[in-house]
């Protein structure tokens, strides 16, 4: 199946952020972890963390910020991805959302915003 465009650029913001995490000391555990709730873009382990990352590629000058793109309900669809990521792969290390912005204008790297700890699991499906 043909990807789309935002489907290209999406993946290129994708390598971009696992290139700079690698450059951060993070270990990469894993890319694209598809669960029935959706993808996890980037899993990855710093000190004593295990970091699910948001990936959010936009032009720059986009009308909004890429954070405002995962909004509650895509919280908590993440949320339900890593609950079976762990259930995979357990671990006692602490559990962690980031987000991380990638800016590019024409596929060239304009700058990349790490969030960290953008968002925090609340509710029923028990703490990590």
């Amino acid at each position: 199946m043909a990807r789309t465009e935002k489907q290209i650029i999406g993946r290129w913001g994708e390598k971009k952020s696992s290139k700079y995490l690698k450059k951060k000391k993070y270990k990469v555990l894993d890319k694209n972890y598809l669960t029935k709730y959706g993808e996890l873009d980037i899993v990855a382990e710093k000190d004593n963390y295990i970091v699910f990352v948001e990936v959010k590629t936009r032009k720059e000058n986009f009308r909004y910020p890429p954070v405002m793109a995962v909004n509650y309900y895509k919280q908590q669809r993440l949320f339900k991805a890593a609950f079976l990521y762990l259930k995979e792969y357990p671990t006692s290390k602490n559990i962690r959302f980031d987000i991380i912005e990638v800016i590019h204008k024409d596929k060239k790297l304009v700058a990349i915003n790490h969030i960290k700890n953008a968002f925090s699991q609340r509710g029923s499906y028990g703490r990590f």
